[in-house]
Formats: structure tokens, sequence, C-alpha cells
């Protein structure tokens, strides 16, 4: 399974040790001292002209929750950046055109970390610091092998999503990456024509699940790897070079000794699976005898320097990466939680995320599990009623109700189950109590300051234990509430009369009374109504007030209805009605029977189809366009404009009507 992935690491490694004598490297040509890259488009010394970076800024304002498309990634693209503009609640998403999920699929958020998808390795960040003002992204070097689509999770408004790659221009030549090598075959070796040999062409699946269970292609010697690559020696491949490669420079010749430098084995290697690491160990032996002798004996300006060595290829077994439980759904009684499981397997010490069937080998572990905080509170009724407030009529009692813990603490009422409270007020009748009737003394003032006028006083029917009461019930002999009075003739003199308040205009509550209010000019025995400008010198008594008979209590109030939800074939209209008491709060002490209607149906006529002239059938067989469902696209939607609008209708009415 793994042959493919090493031979080509053990490739990369002689590779590296050829390009050793004379200090130059190899181009992406394979020829040495070549100083030919591949550029963008992965053009063998090109030079990016046949390439096209595409880019743009995904602002739709998006409406509905959940996944909506922002860019197409086509094949071949390389340098994907996508980038969240701010960050936001929003979450990107990469899946493939077969419909396999690559990144935050299904309704499950990923962790930040590498994913395969495409043929290609994505990098996925999602800044956490509260400072940070950074959004999401995928990044990823390319080139992809499929065509990709990215999604956001839409959950807060858009902050955009800016989206940019490079994809080979129409003239430009076909990528030439460099075909992996096998050991022992020269820098300039042919390949057959798919650029690998026929042993190659039967390990690719190998060498495909290998880049999967790693999370990236095996390392391949390119331009860039060639100038930062280390020369290694591993063991089982000699140091020299292949008889058709030319050196680029002459070596000076060794000093001819009875002693040199040999490699005696390898330190242990630094892991037991995923691509560990360990170094050779030189010893200085006898040039015939190979005997290990001290090592003074040796130049140990000729002592090679011991380079890192890859060891332990194959990746660790996968594992059940187990994520932290959510909070339980619920604070108090039986709940659930939920809780990640990902397959993981480390790799050069990467951990990343595989397909589940390499977890097969185990039991994957629960994602779901019933949860219980503490056993949910009740109510309890402390105490019985109080007695009435009033000694006659109508008043209230109370009596204590609490909310209890399962071990008798009294805790907050929100920790019980609101609906399921019992009442702790409520009214309570004494029976009719003896009214009579209660006066102030009279004003000390005249209405008038000359001529006829009156002073007046309050009365008010009302019992001799409770506030003020209707007025009903105390009898008809109501004592008068204005009485004459008289301060001397007026001669000539000028002023504002006012007339006796009108009745409330309701019958509880807060409501208004009026009076007339005129401009006289009293004489000895008579009065000349004038116009109101002529006692505009003096201030103007008020011609409305407020009044308040008594309290009406609590009684619903509604909103305006709201608009139709159809124009047509019957929709409904709502609104909000609440119960409210004097004082504009909130009561439940409304007669249920007289709460007006919250909904109601509207608009039952039928629908009248718009004709339009213009749309019109141009082929006959328009009914294949619309059961092939090619009435989204828009030039089937303007060739069949016809049959696909009856289409559009007969779905709406179908889910109408559901």
């Amino acid at each position: 399974m793994f042959v493919s992935y090493l031979i080509l690491t053990l490739l990369h490694v002689q590779t590296a040790v050829l390009a050793r004598p004379g200090g130059e490297s190899i181009g992406c040509d394979d020829y040495l001292g070549s100083d030919k890259v591949v550029d963008k488009c992965g053009v063998c010394g090109g030079d990016n002209t046949g390439c096209q970076v595409v880019s743009g800024v995904f602002k739709h304002a998006l409406t509905s929750l959940g996944y909506h498309r922002v860019v197409e990634i086509p094949q071949g693209a390389t340098k994907i950046n996508i980038t969240e503009m701010h960050k936001s609640n929003n979450y990107l998403a990469l899946r493939s055109r077969s419909g396999r999920s690559i990144i935050n699929g299904n309704w499950a958020i990923d962790r930040p970390g590498k994913y395969e998808g495409g043929g290609t390795m994505f990098t996925y960040k999602r800044p956490n610091e509260i400072s940070s003002t950074a959004g999401e992204s995928f990044l990823a070097e390319g080139p992809t092998n499929e065509i990709l689509d990215v999604y956001m999770i839409h959950q807060q408004p858009n902050p955009g999503v800016h989206y940019e790659y490079v994809i080979m221009g129409t003239n430009a030549i076909s990528p030439q990456v460099p075909p992996h090598r096998r050991p022992g075959e020269p820098f300039n070796g042919q390949l057959g024509t798919d650029g690998r040999s026929q042993e190659e062409g039967e390990e690719k699946e190998g060498a495909e699940e290998k880049e999967d269970m790693h999370g990236g292609a095996p390392e391949v010697f390119t331009s860039e790897s060639a100038q930062t690559f280390p020369v290694r020696h591993p063991d089982g491949f000699s140091s020299h070079r292949p008889d058709s490669v030319v050196p680029a420079a002459p070596q000076p010749p060794r000093r001819s000794r009875d002693h040199n430098w040999k490699q005696l084995g390898t330190t242990e290697c630094s892991t037991s699976c995923g691509k560990g690491s360990q170094f050779p160990i030189f010893r200085c032996v006898h040039r015939n005898t190979h005997e290990e002798v001290p090592e003074s004996y040796c130049d140990s300006s000729m002592k090679p320097t011991p380079e890192e060595e890859p060891c332990n290829l194959f990746p660790c077994p996968a594992f059940w990466d187990i994520g932290e439980w959510s909070e339980c759904s619920k604070t108090c009684g039986l709940g659930m939680q939920h809780r990640q499981v990902l397959c993981r397997q480390v790799y050069a010490n990467r951990s990343l995320t595989v397909q589940p069937y390499r977890c097969q080998h185990l039991e994957k572990p629960e994602t779901t599990s019933t949860c219980q905080l503490k056993i949910c509170s009740e109510w309890q009724i402390r105490t019985d009623w109080t007695s009435c407030s009033v000694p006659c009529g109508v008043g209230q009692r109370t009596r204590d109700v609490k909310c209890v813990s399962n071990i008798g603490d009294v805790v907050d009422d929100e920790e019980c189950n609101m609906k399921l409270r019992p009442n702790d007020i409520e009214n309570c009748d004494m029976g009719p109590c003896a009214k009579s009737w209660f006066l102030t003394e009279w004003s000390e003032r005249c209405s008038a300051e000359c001529g006829a006028g009156v002073r007046t006083r309050s009365v008010v029917c009302m019992t001799n234990h409770i506030g003020s009461l209707p007025l009903e019930g105390c009898g008809n002999n109501r004592p008068a509430e204005a009485t004459p009075c008289d301060n001397g003739p007026c001669t000539g003199k000028v002023e504002w009369f006012a007339g006796s308040w009108s009745q409330c205009s309701i019958e509880c509550g807060s409501g208004t009374q009026q009076r007339e209010v005129i401009c006289v000019r009293k004489n000895a025995d008579t009065f000349e109504v004038l116009d109101p400008y002529e006692c505009s010198f003096l201030e103007k008594p008020p011609s409305q007030q407020s009044c308040h008979l008594k309290p009406c209590g609590a009684k619903w109030f509604n909103t305006e209805w709201s608009m139709c939800s159809k124009s047509c074939q019957g929709g409904f209209r709502v609104r909000e009605v609440r119960c409210l008491s004097d004082d504009m709060t909130l009561s439940n002490l409304c007669d249920p029977q007289l709460k007006p209607e919250e909904k109601e149906s509207c608009n039952p006529q039928d629908c009248v189809p718009e004709v339009d002239e213009n749309c019109k059938d141009r082929y006959f067989n328009c009914n294949v366009v619309v059961q092939a469902r090619l009435c989204v696209y828009n030039y089937y939607k303007t060739a069949c404009c016809a049959s696909c609008t009856r289409g559009a209708n007969r779905h709406a009415g179908f889910l109408g009507s559901r």
C-alpha cells in the first residue's frame, strides 16, 4: 500500500544527493544547473503569461438561513484563496460536484486545520482571538482535479467574501509537472506519455489513498524544494553520481590515508510511525580491515555532517478525535447533549482529518447522550388564602406560592414551569357596602369678579370603609355642586365666562370633559358676547380637562390587522392581542371569552393570472424542458416561457395547498 509513497520519498532524497557535487540545483526540467521553475499555472519555464487570475467579491445580501453558493472553483485552479472580509457568525463551506462534503458540510462545523479535496490540500483558518477582526479562509496551492463549490452558511448579514484563483489561459501550454522518479533512474530519463511508468500507474490508487491519509501528496522534488531541501545519504543508496550525469566542476583529489570515516548504522527513529527522523552514525575505521579505531586516526575536517533522514514513513493508525460535550439542552430534567467525533490520523507531526472508514477498526464513540443537570423544581403553596382586603364590596386575597428545588430550597420562579404556577392572588366579594354622599367645603372665590357667578364644591358617593366608588347607589338626592354668588354690579367689564363642565367622556379610566368659554362684557342686568380677541389680554380659562370616574380594571387591547398573507385564493392576517390593566401593564384578569380574534382569513377571491403576450413557446417540445427541470436556466426559461410559467404556477399551487 505504501510502496509508491516510499519510492517517491527515496527518490526525493536521491535527487537532492545528486544535486550536491557542484552546489547547483535541478530545474523543473530535471537538468542539473537549470534555472527553470514552475510558474503559477504549473508550466515548467513559463512566464505566467498563460495564467489568468480570477478574483472578485461576493457581496449579495442574503435573507434565508442556511447554505448559499458563493463561487465555483474550476478544475485545474491554483493559488486558491477564499477569505471572509470581516469576522462574522457565518461559516464558509466546501464541497465537490459529486456531493462529497469537504469542509463544514451537513450542518457540522469542522475544526480549523488541513482537509484534502479536489486533488489538493485546503488549509481552513478561523481566527478566534477576541481582538481579531479577520474572517474565515480557505487556502490551497492546487491544482484541483475537479470542480469545487464554495458555500456560505448564512446566519447574519454577509460581510463579503473575497475569492481568487489562477487558471491556465487559452494560449498556455499544458502544465509540465516533473515525473516521479524511481531510485537509479537518470535525471533526464524518459517516461511514458502519461508521465509515469506502468508500475506507477498500477500504484496510483495506493498513492491517492496515501495522499488522503497523510493530508497531502508525497514529497516530490520541484524547483522550489531544490533551493531548500537538505542533502541526505539514506542507507541503501550510493553517494556517487550516476554515469549519465556530468559533474558541474571537478572535485579535488582525496589524500591517501589508512583510515577514513564510515557510516555504521543510524540513530533510533524519533517516532514509531507517522514520519519521524533519524541521523547516520559515522565512525573512524581502518580502510582495509574496516575495524573501528579512535576518531583521532581520521581527519576531523573530512567527517561527514549527519543529515536528518526520514524514517517510519507509514502513517500512525487512525483514531477517533472526540470533541467536548455541548451544554445540556435542558437546565433541569432529562435533556440531550452532543459532541463532534472525527476520524483523524497523525503524519509528520500533523493531525489530519480523514475519511471515517479508516477508523472502522475502532468502535465509534457516541455523538449524543442524555443528560440531567438536576431534578426540576416544582411549585408549592406555602400558606392558605388571606382574609379579603376589604370589609365590604369586591377586594382581593393572597397566598404564598414559591418555587422549591428537589432538596427543599426556595429558588427563582424561572426554575419552575411558569405555565403551571398556581394563582397567588384572586378577587373576593364581601357583599354590598353602605354608601353616602361626601362633600367638600364651598370654594372661597366666586366664579365672577362682578355680577352673578357661582361657587363650587366636590360631591362623591363613598362608603365608610373604602375609596371612591361609582356615583350610583347613594340615591337621587345628590347635593348641589354649585351655588350662586354676586360680587356686585359690573360696569361694562370685559372678561372670560366659563360654563359648566360636561360629563366625563368615558365611564371608567381616564377621560376628558369640556365646557364653553366665551368673552363677554357684563352690564348691570345683561351681558354682551364679544369676539375672543377682545379678551386676549386676559388669561383664558381651560375649556377641557381630564376626568377619572373609576378604574376600568383589566381589558383587551389589540393592534391593527397585518397585511393579508396572500392577494388571492384565501390568505390570512394576524394581529396581537394583550390584556392590560389600568396602568398599561400586562394582566391576566381579562375575560377569556371576550378576547378578540388574533387571526382571520382574507382575500378569498380566485387569482386571475396575468397574461404576458410576449411569453410564448418558441419550440414544439417545451414540455420536455419542463419535465427535465431546465426552466431554472435563463435560456430555457425564455425559449419556453409559456410552458415554464404554467409549470411554476402548478408548483406554487401545489405548495399552497399543502
